[in-house]
């Protein structure tokens, strides 16, 4: 078999323009960083962190619906099913919007819990609560558009998740620059600026998934009776990866509080060390989106080789991506650390925890792919049941603090990764051999 194969030619032409248009999800927040960073008070930069920190967490608890989305399109995709394109596209589109509205309505009481939660100063209370005021309007957008890209996503529409997220990123990039430092509205323009950009990527979005529509034979009366049928299915499913999604935010969440009652100087290296796993994690997931839409389309055919063949793929040229990452961390990962802090001990204290960012890529990257197999053959209970594993294992092993230190945390990390594959891949192998993955 060739190395680099049609089936490999197939997954990076998902793959590439994922990764790229990833990358402006961190550029865009380091613009932010800089933007508020440059206003006369620390408050202003604290409030937006907050205020960020919060909608991050909410918006990540309903991120269900891009991958469900993506899942079920995919099948109906390689299905030949006209009817269930529109199904997969119309139903979760409806609960996107009836949960962004709800936020729209109910912001108030929902901000004043997040703060109360956050606690910190009054003067970053006040900045958050100004930013998510306005942030928060955007959530009918933002929610659909979840549901836009998966979809997109799915019937394989490579160009549109790029347009969908480097348009919208660099609009927000624009007005951001415009609103804060030109019409000096602070962290109202911050806010603002994002606001913007997801409806104007809404719009996008529709039109673009309305041009998909009429190329696959999808109907107005199909897409007018398509919230009905298969609701149920589509709620069960939503609901488990919605708690798989809640657990993995806890586990990320806990390392930055505890690595907070280790020290200042501990969680500030974490935060900047993260930075390097959020790099490798927009790239691996670029290989997930891709599995994601190749894996439901061989579900959705029933297509046990062509399974397979995405499979292979996936391992070869993922694998040699997260090799790549590791040998860069090992080569230049003082030099990165000290392009991101001028802070001489943060510098050499970085350098003790290096070598897990090492090996978090050759252990995390398969994790990354089987939950792209899984999304794409829309099985959420054995997704759920394998993020239940990994943060049991990640709870138990934060028993080594006392004795580890931040080493500790980050052994954690690696622990929660390895289960995450090391189950999601028994149960895959289980079903195939089982030959029940398709039923």
């Amino acid at each position: 078999m060739s190395f680099f194969s049609s089936t490999d030619k197939a997954l990076w032409r998902l793959a590439l323009p994922m990764i790229f248009s990833n990358i402006t999800v961190p550029l865009l927040g380091l613009v932010d960083t800089a933007v508020i960073g440059h206003l006369d008070s620390a408050a202003y930069l604290g409030g937006v962190a907050v205020g960020s920190m919060a909608t991050s967490f909410l918006f990540m608890l309903l991120l269900f619906l891009r991958m469900s989305t993506t899942g079920l399109t995919a099948q109906a995709f390689g299905a030949k099913d006209p009817a269930g394109l529109a199904r997969a596209l119309v139903q979760p589109l409806m609960l996107a919007l009836i949960a962004g509205f709800a936020i729209f309505l109910l912001r108030t009481p929902l901000i004043n819990l997040a703060l109360h939660i956050t606690g910190g100063s009054d003067d970053v209370l006040l900045q958050a609560r100004r930013f998510l005021e306005i942030r928060w309007l955007s959530a009918p957008a933002s929610l659909a558009n979840l549901v836009l890209l998966g979809w997109l996503l799915g019937v394989q529409y490579a160009r549109a998740p790029v347009i969908l997220l480097v348009v919208g990123n660099l609009l927000n990039i624009v007005l951001d620059l415009w609103l804060v430092m030109g019409m000096q509205m602070n962290v109202q323009g911050a806010a603002l600026s994002t606001v913007i950009a997801e409806y104007v990527t809404f719009l996008i979005g529709l039109l673009m998934a309305w041009k998909v529509l009429r190329l696959r034979g999808v109907s107005v009366t199909m897409l007018k009776a398509a919230w009905r049928g298969n609701m149920r299915k589509l709620l069960a499913l939503n609901r488990d990866i919605m708690l798989r999604s809640l657990l993995l935010q806890l586990c990320f969440g806990s390392i930055t509080v505890l690595g907070a009652r280790l020290g200042g100087e501990v969680v500030a290296v974490n935060a900047v060390l993260m930075t390097l796993l959020t790099f490798t994690a927009y790239a691996l997931d670029g290989f997930a989106y891709a599995v994601e839409a190749h894996s439901g389309h061989a579900f959705g055919a029933r297509d046990r080789s062509s399974l397979l063949d995405v499979w292979r793929a996936a391992c070869r040229q993922a694998g040699i991506v997260a090799l790549a990452f590791a040998l860069v961390y090992a080569c230049f990962g003082s030099t990165i650390v000290a392009m991101l802090t001028s802070i001489d001990s943060l510098r050499q204290l970085a350098g003790h925890y290096l070598p897990w960012q090492i090996l978090l890529p050759l252990v995390g990257v398969w994790c990354y792919l089987l939950d792209g197999m899984f999304i794409g053959a829309t099985r959420g209970r054995e997704m759920r049941n394998s993020m239940a594993l990994a943060a049991l294992g990640f709870a138990l092993t934060l028993l080594s603090l006392p004795l580890l230190g931040n080493h500790g945390l980050w052994l954690a990390l690696c622990v929660f990764l390895a289960l995450r594959g090391v189950t999601l891949g028994w149960m895959w192998r289980r079903f195939w051999q089982q030959d029940r993955w398709f039923t």
